[in-house]
């Protein structure tokens, strides 16, 4: 722990007025309303989107970088938007495919201290950024209409699991789920059903709700195919 870690507890700890604590909270609820306010309505217009996530740290001449370029281009060229978390790595990956492809570049990005910073690739007009993860959370499950999980750190997984909770619990309709790159993920995989299964703590149709692969090809194939199924078409 450094002495700024120590000092930010300390603050967390330090004593405050109820008088504080009220003013505090009551005008947090106006600034989390303003921002539901503001993605709703930006989001509406645009229509939903596939989601793409995965790792702010990933350099631009990996791998996984070139993959998710064009899985986005991709997707882009079959009608989809495409929304990121607005940031570099992975997420800018996908909004430059987009962009590329001459498609909706959806960026909805979070400020935060270090490492997160708006990538150039997003449209102008289609850009938010939020304060509360919980709301850029919402936005991201709201208007998503698939999801794309290439290999990430913590916020990858908290996005995932998200979006798996969601689903198991019949609280968001069974949009497909695509884990990208099978080597990268297995070990995860193996845990939940080692563990979690083993010890019933999931049902085995849970693992239905997602799927592997590891080229672009199947995971666009497996958006499009589930647009085709329900006659649906992407709203733009």
């Amino acid at each position: 722990m450094n002495n700024r870690d120590e000092k930010e507890i300390r603050k967390a700890f330090k004593a405050k007025t109820w008088n504080e604590i009220k003013t505090h909270d009551s005008w947090s609820v106006f600034k989390i309303m303003s921002e539901f306010v503001d993605g709703f309505e930006k989001l509406a217009r645009i229509g939903p989107c596939v989601a793409i996530f995965g790792s702010a740290r990933t350099g631009s001449k990996h791998e996984y970088y070139r993959l998710t370029e064009e899985i986005a281009y991709l997707l882009t060229k079959k009608g989809f938007g495409i929304i990121t978390g607005g940031g570099p790595g992975i997420m800018e990956a996908g909004n430059k495919g987009a962009h590329f492809a001459g498609g909706k570049s959806v960026g909805v990005n979070i400020d935060l201290p270090h490492e997160q910073h708006p990538n150039p690739f997003i449209d102008p007009d289609k850009y938010i950024e939020f304060d509360y993860f919980f709301v850029r959370k919402v936005m991201f499950m709201r208007y998503s209409q698939g999801y794309i999980v290439l290999p990430g750190g913590f916020g990858t997984l908290d996005e995932l699991f998200e979006a798996i909770t969601l689903i198991q619990t019949q609280k968001l309709v069974m949009f497909p789920i695509v884990l990208v790159k099978k080597s990268y993920w297995k070990g995860l995989l193996d845990w939940i059903t080692e563990r979690l299964l083993e010890e019933k703590n999931i049902s085995p149709d849970d693992l239905n709700i997602f799927t592997v692969v590891d080229t672009a090809e199947e995971a666009v194939k497996i958006i499009e195919d589930f647009y085709n199924k329900y006659a649906l078409k992407p709203n733009f």
